[in-house]
């Protein structure tokens, strides 16, 4: 069973790779523009994993013709180059043509189904989209008959990188994410309001709030029957949020170096984490019930990489019926989270039969 992870040169990629052979899939062809980091990367992989069967490729995503060869021969095509929106159908279509089936850590918006009968293209297997939507499918399996509200904080402090800010901010432009909206038994726009300064469970500090619904979290209330959906991007610091701010009157190029730069600058002596808090209230058959997850992650690129790895996984063991989907819907939520957790891109995960506001009361009484 060989592997083929393009991008692999990548803070993504790597991750990728360290996953799928924590994971014991230990035939990977690993492939990127940089042939510096390259080696770099199967130094690194060589000296944890020195039975693992590795290969190198260079390979970029705009040579159509390295891009087949590349896929030539892998029983699966993981894509974790970027900007996604850049990359496009491009790495799917050589997947197609090697016969391979198709993971995607971001992907393309819109693939055609008919011509995936045989095989499986599994898209949005990262941490957002991904994780994001399948960490609720996997609470909402923990005793609800019934789901009606959905409150998420999710939370990083990292790094961008060039490519992932360009996908963040190409987000906010190709109409999947809406700030200021919910979900109100339908799609609601200017629903909520930002909040700045306040104080949210298992984030440091006052932090600033911002809602969006995006089109995963409206894929999720539809699958849930959500009569109530709101979702929070959690900004702990202020750099960030200014570049966020001025990033509409800004050429792409710019935008994407001032978020680089600002999100250096609020890593500045502090680590890295991703933190994700879901609250799900609904029924257990006449029982009002309310169910809470807290999530601490290693940072973005390990449980983006963790994500897509699992995905890998689960195409390889059949679980994942031919066809396109999005890994959240698609994923077995149980055995996702399990693998997940050998991966140790989770470094703790929380269930709590109690509302989130709670844990404001568990933290004042420990100050």
């Amino acid at each position: 069973m060989l592997i083929g992870v393009l991008g692999a040169s990548g803070d993504v990629g790597l991750a990728s790779a360290q996953a799928l052979l924590k994971l014991g899939v230990n035939a990977l062809r690993l492939g990127g523009r940089d042939a510096v980091k390259g080696a770099r990367c199967m130094e690194v992989l060589q000296q944890q994993w020195p039975q693992a069967h590795l290969q190198w490729a260079a390979v970029d995503f705009n040579d159509g013709p390295a891009l087949a060869a590349f896929a030539r021969s892998c029983d699966v095509l993981l894509n974790c180059a970027g900007p996604s929106w850049r990359v496009e159908e491009r790495a799917a279509h050589a997947a197609l043509h090697a016969d391979a089936h198709y993971v995607d850590a971001a992907g393309p918006t819109h693939l055609d189904p008919a011509q995936w009968r045989g095989r499986c293209a599994v898209l949005g297997a990262g941490l957002q989209p991904g994780l994001t939507g399948l960490l609720p499918r996997w609470l909402a399996e923990q005793a609800f008959t019934q789901v009606r509200g959905l409150t998420s904080y999710f939370g990083v402090r990292d790094h961008f990188t060039a490519v992932a800010a360009d996908d963040f901010l190409q987000g906010a432009v190709d109409g999947s994410s809406e700030p200021l909206a919910a979900w109100h038994n339908g799609r609601r726009s200017r629903a909520l309001r930002r909040q700045r300064e306040v104080s949210v469970p298992c984030f440091p500090g006052q932090v600033h709030l911002l809602p969006y619904l995006n089109l995963e979290g409206e894929r999720l209330a539809v699958d849930l029957n959500l009569e109530v959906g709101q979702w929070f991007n959690v900004i702990t610091d202020g750099y960030v949020l200014k570049a966020l701010d001025q990033a509409h009157g800004l050429p792409r190029a710019d935008a994407v170096q001032r978020l680089c730069d600002a999100s250096r600058l609020d890593m500045s002596g502090q680590a890295p984490f991703v933190t994700l808090l879901l609250q799900l209230d609904g029924r257990h058959h006449d029982q009002v019930l309310t169910r809470s997850l807290v999530l601490s992650g290693a940072g973005n690129a390990a449980l983006t990489g963790a994500m897509a790895a699992i995905t890998v996984v689960s195409v390889v063991e059949g679980e994942i019926r031919a066809g396109c989907h999005e890994a959240a819907q698609a994923l077995p939520p149980a055995a996702s989270l399990e693998r997940l957790l050998r991966t140790s891109a989770i470094r703790a995960l929380n269930l709590l039969h109690s509302p989130l506001d709670q844990l404001h009361a568990a933290e004042e009484g420990c100050l």
